[in-house]
């Protein structure tokens, strides 16, 4: 496997982990998310990923991108050791609460989201941030 990633990324990590705690060796493309005005816009990067963003992994003859995605499919396809409870009910919520983060929480602090934001965005960020974790401590 080739895990395209970047350092500071918590998507990327996501996978960094899922990959060790799995136990899958895997060679590593560093993506700079920041020099030379990002490397992920880099015409050898979108022919990985037209999405332009980390992770991306080429494994089993298929590129994946999207850190649950990725997470789901080595949980298909290498169930051992298990990532996910096997309880209906507790999967439900483990997939609730990274749905949350993907989607709720961790966009509003990624870089392109925050180029648009204007003066306040730090201040704009830290409040759904914190809102969103409010709702996650519930679960």
């Amino acid at each position: 496997p080739i895990l395209y990633s970047y350092f500071r990324s918590s998507c990327s990590w996501r996978v960094r982990i899922a990959l060790a705690l799995k136990g899958i060796s895997y060679d590593q493309v560093p993506v700079n998310l920041v020099k030379d005005g990002g490397q992920q816009f880099s015409a050898e990067f979108k022919a990985v990923n037209p999405m332009q963003q980390v992770p991306a992994l080429k494994i089993d003859g298929i590129t994946l991108s999207q850190s649950l995605a990725i997470i789901h499919y080595l949980e298909d396809t290498r169930p051992n050791p298990r990532l996910l409870p096997q309880d209906p009910k507790k999967k439900a919520q483990v997939r609730m609460i990274a749905d949350h983060i993907v989607s709720g929480i961790q966009p509003l602090q990624n870089l392109s989201v925050l180029k648009q934001m204007g003066e306040k965005k730090m201040e704009w960020a830290q409040n759904c941030i914190a809102s969103g974790f409010q709702g996650v401590s519930h679960i």
